[in-house]
């Protein structure tokens, strides 16, 4: 993997295309009845990376949606990170068998650290963890909970175990477009010379697409959803954008 990634989002709910506001249910909006046009988009536009959200089982605590990740993976040749309910050994393998190439682990990571070194120990850099925050603490099932945990403290648990690629969310920021919480991304940077992180929440303009850049190589990428999906940002010349901040070095593979 070279150069930072710009990472369009396709998050699934009840089979369509949506965007929530802050993780709320009730702030929802449909941007495509067929999550896999929507996947096809970006893909057409370029895009060597999708982020596939199955918010049903995010809530449900088992993926809902793997009939449609599975048409995402028969439709476009981009690789695929999944998340969304992942939180049995079954449920990592089902994803995987699908040609998937990263699973993304929230809950479990917090609640199951032991099925968390297993899949680690099991699958590699295929297994990545969700770090979702709310005014300072972690958040899980679905962002519904609140955990005493804190970034620091989670990351320094996620590095012990061998996870390499975390997915930094500030949850008041994610579906506003306010911009991304750049001082808490730095500082799980900061906490690990090992993790790569990927950033997401809030992230709206070229601007914002060159913060982040210049934290690479240690930020990776950025996921990008509603932005994208009001036309805010138009998602090659954020490519571009990125790709000049890093020197020149074209989005990553």
């Amino acid at each position: 993997m070279s150069g930072f990634m710009v990472i369009p989002a396709v998050d699934i709910r009840g089979g369509k295309c949506v965007r929530l506001v802050r993780g709320d249910f009730n702030l929802q909006t449909i941007y495509d009845e067929d999550p896999v046009r929507a996947a096809l988009h970006w893909a057409s536009l370029g895009a060597k990376w999708l982020h596939i959200v199955d918010l049903d089982g995010a809530l449900e605590g088992k993926p809902k949606n793997l009939h449609t990740l599975s048409r995402i993976r028969q439709a476009v040749e981009c690789k695929l990170q999944f998340g969304g309910g992942v939180r049995e050994l079954s449920d990592i393998e089902a994803v995987l068998s699908l040609g998937v190439e990263r699973v993304i682990l929230g809950t479990t990571a917090v609640e199951n650290k032991a099925l968390l070194a297993e899949a680690v120990g099991k699958y590699g850099s295929r297994i990545a963890v969700a770090v979702d925050v709310r005014d300072g603490k972690i958040v899980v099932r679905g962002w519904k909970r609140e955990t005493q945990l804190t970034p620091v403290e989670m990351v320094r648990q996620l590095e012990e175990i061998g996870v390499e690629t975390v997915i930094y969310t500030d949850v008041k920021r994610d579906g506003t477009m306010l911009g991304p919480n750049i001082e808490g991304i730095a500082e799980v940077v900061s906490l690990s010379s090992s993790l790569k992180v990927i950033a997401s929440g809030g992230i709206t303009t070229s601007q914002h697409i060159r913060e982040l850049a210049r934290l690479y190589p240690r930020v990776i990428g950025c996921i990008v959803g509603k932005a994208l999906y009001e036309g805010k940002l138009c998602y090659t010349e954020a490519v571009t954008t990125a790709m000049m901040a890093t020197g020149g070095e074209k989005d990553g593979k």
